[in-house]
């Protein structure tokens, strides 16, 4: 009988005799991962009447309520600004005393990142003055805001200038300088007639004879024609122009949910800054608006946006660098239906902050303050955690609010709703589920105490063999005795994120627990002790260990680093 452990320590002790079931069986397998959430989990920031981010509160101080209903905060936690930076392979209180390894490297751990930023640049809709305005406002911020444990991304709508996440301060500013506005619909030159995306919406689709009326009038006095005349040319271009701009929409709102997808896959914080002066969502955008404030929501993504026209005023009879024949009558006319229009491109940048717990700043010059604010950590963040009572596997948008008792003084932001699941995850779907968002979090739990170390050596200069040692006090294990066996399932999960927070690699094991009696009253003594190996190439590694029991369900989650120079 073949007998596979993967334990380093206990191989000898734990043994198989021929014709019995074994007491331990470790299969080992690559862990890959989606992110998903199990639980509604609800990100919040408490201030006080001076800005100033408030860390003392207690989850008695909090109240959720999903559609109105109050709910039971099943778990809650406080993460402190720079206490993932700083994290050490991980000792928990109560864990094992450690015991040196031959040959673990000594050196201190490097600064593990764990605040992302993701830097979407809408150059599909913004005006080349708006967007150097933005650029030269980010320029500023990022070298003078990004820490030791801060990375951030450069993207583009039209997908023509990007920058994965890096805290290379050198490609950021080549990055932001090679940024240019690249309309698809617009041309830069005066057309006849000259109608927008929101006008051509009210033709074609919203039947508004009045708007058709004044692009009559636009077209006939460009043209040389009667309002009649030109009547039926205006349809056409009205379909053009609803065309293009239903093109633009639809790439500015694909892009967004790449990058929404791409930011959900880093560990620790991370936020997508979206600078735009907006963009208008017809009744047909409104699905994919849904769909990416889902992802955004379950990927604990939040999206902030800056409306990148600072403050701006809409002038009747259209900018004077821009000179129309437009007629005197329909100035005053066209100029209201700018602002609606302005109003409208709004939508899109209030919704997405409003919808994932976001901040929005508009109608200011400060795009420089604008940038701080958005891409600052708060020194205190509560996550609250609930299981939604009678819910019902539907899809649909629960609406949320979450209040302090009887704390008028302070005011607090949080993400305004979530999506129900259309199908209930059984218990080792929820499992999984449960790891994966352990796994992504910087976030460290010690249900199970651990002991983690690492020790590598080198085959070839370009070349490492790391070993990543996990002890676990199996005092803490809550075994069920069955058929006079000590039983329980453990899944360790150990993973690899380069410097710039990308998963490199990732290991699962599956560990059956049947121990003898005998057998348990040494390993509560001894702990357990297993082993991942990983053949990767020198650098900067964060570790991160998650290890969850089925009886209890329990979960351990701890931070380490390496430096393999």
């Amino acid at each position: 009988m073949y007998c596979r452990f993967g334990f380093a320590l206990f191989l000898a002790s734990l043994g198989c005799a021929s014709g019995q079931a074994p007491e331990m069986n470790t299969q080992e397998a690559p862990a890959t991962f989606r992110t998903k959430v199990n639980v509604v989990l609800v990100p919040v920031v408490v201030r006080d009447r001076k800005g100033q981010a408030v860390g003392d509160l207690h989850k008695e101080d909090f109240q959720i309520l999903d559609r109105r209903k109050p709910q039971v905060i099943s778990s809650f936690t406080v993460e402190k600004s720079g206490d993932a930076a700083s994290s050490q392979p991980a000792t928990p209180a109560g864990a094992l005393p450690a015991e040196a390894a031959p040959g673990e490297n000594t050196p201190a751990p490097p600064v593990v990142a764990d605040h992302y930023t993701a830097y979407l640049f809408d150059d599909v809709h913004i005006t080349f003055e708006d967007l150097v305005q933005s650029r030269d406002a980010a320029l500023h911020h990022l070298d003078k805001s990004l820490g030791p444990a801060d990375r951030a991304a450069i993207f583009t709508t039209s997908g023509r200038t990007t920058l994965d996440f890096t805290d290379d301060r050198d490609k950021l500013r080549e990055t932001l300088m090679r940024l240019r506005p690249q309309p698809i619909a617009r041309s830069g030159v005066h057309e006849c007639p000259d109608i927008s995306f929101y006008q051509a919406d009210l033709i074609i689709n919203r039947n508004d004879p009045q708007a058709l009326q004044i692009a009559a009038v636009d077209a006939a006095a460009c043209l040389g024609l009667t309002p009649q005349q030109a009547s039926g040319m205006v349809q056409g271009a009205a379909a053009q122009v609803l065309a293009a701009g239903d093109h633009e929409t639809r790439l500015a709102l694909d892009v967004l949910r790449t990058v929404v997808r791409r930011v959900s896959s880093m560990p620790g914080q991370r936020s997508v800054i979206l600078i735009s002066p907006g963009f208008l969502l017809l009744l047909d955008h409104r699905s994919d608006e849904t769909d990416i404030l889902e992802k955004a929501l379950h990927g604990n993504v939040i999206v902030n946006t800056l409306n990148a026209r600072g403050l701006y005023t809409i002038i009747p009879g259209g900018d004077a660098s821009q000179p129309s024949a437009q007629p005197l009558v329909t100035a005053p006319l066209k100029a209201g239906m700018a602002t609606a229009s302005a109003q409208a491109e709004e939508d899109i940048l209030v919704e997405m902050a409003d919808g994932t717990g976001g901040t929005y700043i508009h109608n200011t010059n400060d795009l420089l303050g604008g940038f701080e604010r958005l891409a600052a950590r708060p020194e205190y963040v509560y996550v609250l955690g609930f299981s939604p009572q009678s819910l019902k596997l539907d899809g649909t948008f629960h609406g949320l609010k979450v209040t302090l008792k009887e704390r008028p003084d302070l005011t607090l932001r949080a993400r305004h709703g979530y999506f129900a699941p259309k199908h209930l995850a059984d218990p080792e779907e929820t499992a999984k589920r449960e790891i994966e968002e352990a796994v992504f979090s910087r976030e460290e739990q010690s249900d199970i105490p651990v002991v983690m170390h690492t020790q590598f050596f080198k085959p070839t200069d370009d070349s490492a063999h790391l070993t990543v040692l996990t002890r676990v006090d199996a005092k803490h294990i809550p075994f069920r005795k069955e058929d006079g066996r000590n039983r329980d399932d453990l899944t360790v999960v150990t993973t690899l994120f380069d410097r710039n927070g990308n998963l490199v690699v990732g290991n699962k094991q599956s560990v059956q627990l049947r121990l003898k009696d005998a057998t348990l009253e040494k390993t509560l003594t001894t702990g357990l002790t297993l082993k991942s190996t990983f053949d990767i190439k020198p650098g900067s590694y964060a570790v991160r260990l998650v290890v969850r029991d089925s009886e209890g369900q329990l979960m351990t989650a701890a931070n380490g680093a390496v430096q393999i120079p």
